[in-house]
């Protein structure tokens, strides 16, 4: 049979049982179009990724069907079409793949967890730069393994990745939302960790210190992506204000509220020399740098930028 080659104009999600199989180029290009029209911001991307999905191959094998501009199964085409549907409607991509990619992991997601970010890669990054300065520190003493307590773990994308990416680390994810914390048990289960570990508790970041007194003085790193929107900014995005758990999202009037309610735990989980890493918003840089001045001990604040040239993490030492 020859291929139905489909319009642009083709109404994902309708008349699905007339659906024939069409072209891998037909598809793309009326999703992408679909997903465009919509205010998606990566529509070619995300068309990709969901056909991939449908079809159950990975990216890999759709660029070489891409290539010969295959005939699509009409099974797949519903299918395809189904998740174009749901994109359209500002499903988030990761809710209808499962899947969020995050430095070398793929990470299981779903409603309840928040997703991790690009920009989060970041600031996992900085923790293996500094377990690398203490690894060189320490290579006298191989029975000294660092501690990494995660605060604000959710899906568990820092704590995994530092513990798959650095040999013998033990890390702690401490998590507040049991559905959170469901998703990160998940994704540890499918992790290989060589020889580090990982651990994630149920316990709110902003009393950590109270429920697990034997946890102070005892972390080489605290990093944290805390909840820093404010509670009345209205993110923008719909797969943000629709989807992730607004107690990832929102941390008080000013959205510092919470994150420094967390820098006061971290300054007493952290032994002295110890590395405090912290997520935040564009704008929050100072507002950081000066919760950071305020504490007792975490002093040399330096705030960096991410991919786009924006302030997004700031970082600070235990003093003795």
């Amino acid at each position: 049979m020859t291929p139905t080659r489909l319009h642009a104009s083709t109404r994902w999600g309708a008349d699905l049982d007339t659906v024939r199989p069409t072209l891998v180029s037909d598809l793309l290009r009326g999703a992408t179009t679909v997903f465009t029209e919509a205010g998606i911001a990566s529509p070619e991307a995300d068309a990709l990724e969901l056909l991939a999905h449908a079809w159950s191959i990975d990216r890999a094998a759709l660029s070489r069907r891409r290539l010969f501009d295959d005939p699509v199964p009409a099974s797949v085409n519903v299918r395809f079409a189904e998740l174009c549907d749901r994109r359209r409607q500002r499903t988030p991509l990761q809710h209808l793949t499962g899947i969020a990619h995050f430095r070398h992991l793929e990470l299981q997601v779903g409603p309840g967890v928040f997703v991790p970010r690009p920009e989060t890669e970041l600031l996992a990054g900085a923790v293996l730069t500094e377990l690398s300065e203490f690894h060189s520190a320490t290579e006298n003493d191989e029975a000294r393994r660092p501690f990494v307590i995660d605060l604000c773990s959710g899906s568990g994308a820092i704590s995994l990745s530092v513990a798959t990416e650095f040999p013998r680390v033990d890390v702690l994810g401490v998590e507040c939302e049991p559905a959170a914390l469901e998703w990160s048990l998940n994704n540890l289960e499918h992790s290989r960790l060589g020889e580090s570990t990982v651990e994630f508790i149920l316990e709110d970041a902003t009393t950590i210190t109270e429920a697990r007194h034997d946890l102070c003085g005892r972390a080489d790193i605290v990093v944290t992506n805390p909840p820093y929107v404010p509670d009345s900014a209205v993110p923008r995005d719909p797969e943000v204000a629709e989807h992730d758990p607004a107690s990832a999202l929102f941390g008080g009037d000013s959205g510092l509220e919470i994150p420094g309610l967390i820098l006061i735990e971290a300054e007493q989980l952290l032994r002295p020399g110890g590395l405090f890493l912290m997520e935040h918003g564009e704008e929050q840089g100072a507002g950081a740098r000066e919760l950071l001045a305020a504490t007792a001990s975490l002093r040399h604040a330096a705030t960096f930028q991410d991919y786009t040239g924006r302030d997004r993490y700031t970082v600070a030492r235990r003093e003795a």
